[in-house]
């Protein structure tokens, strides 16, 4: 079992950068604004795939509310890529997260189970919203794929939150 600390409401989300597909390093914590960092587990979780496809089906929602969303997980390119190209995934789609970057976001690290689920730990799902003032606002941490924020209301809440001021909460 890992010591592993997690990300502290309010404060700035650790400092993560990864390689994306189609727009070069991305230095998370140097994009302005409103942002979403969703981690998957990688190309072998259907339940990502039915995540990620439900992102993607909101993806222009989600600019328009002025929020800039990535996903990473720790696939290697070359799965990261056929599995983008095979779903059409229109958002930044990172690769390559470290084991020593899953730690720092707090993030559950789970070991395959088979060397045909992958070939490498992977992260258990995690969201992450940074507001406009570099701070987490939102933080959802999980250790299985079944638990995961409904996007709707993720992106509802960050509404909500932008337009009426609503603080961080979580922090005490």
């Amino acid at each position: 079992m890992s010591n592993q600390g997690k990300p502290v409401a309010g404060a700035p989300l650790p400092s993560i950068g990864f390689d994306t597909l189609d727009h070069g390093r991305i230095d998370f914590s140097a994009v302005p604004g409103w942002r979403a960092l969703i981690v998957y587990r990688g190309k072998h979780c259907p339940l990502c795939v039915r995540y990620l496809k439900a992102l993607d089906g909101m993806f222009g929602d989600f600019v328009e509310a002025g929020v800039a969303v990535f996903a990473v997980s720790a696939d290697p390119e070359d799965r990261a890529r056929s599995q983008q190209v095979e779903q059409g995934w229109r958002f930044p789609v990172g690769y390559g997260l470290s084991v020593e970057d899953m730690r720092r976001l707090g993030l559950y690290i789970s070991q395959p189970r088979s060397a045909e689920e992958t070939d490498r730990p992977f992260a258990e799902p995690g969201v992450f919203v940074v507001n406009a003032d570099d701070q987490l606002h939102i933080v959802d941490i999980s250790n299985a794929p079944f638990a995961r924020p409904d996007l709707a209301g993720l992106l509802g809440g960050i509404g909500f939150a932008k337009d009426k001021g609503y603080p961080i909460r979580g922090t005490l």
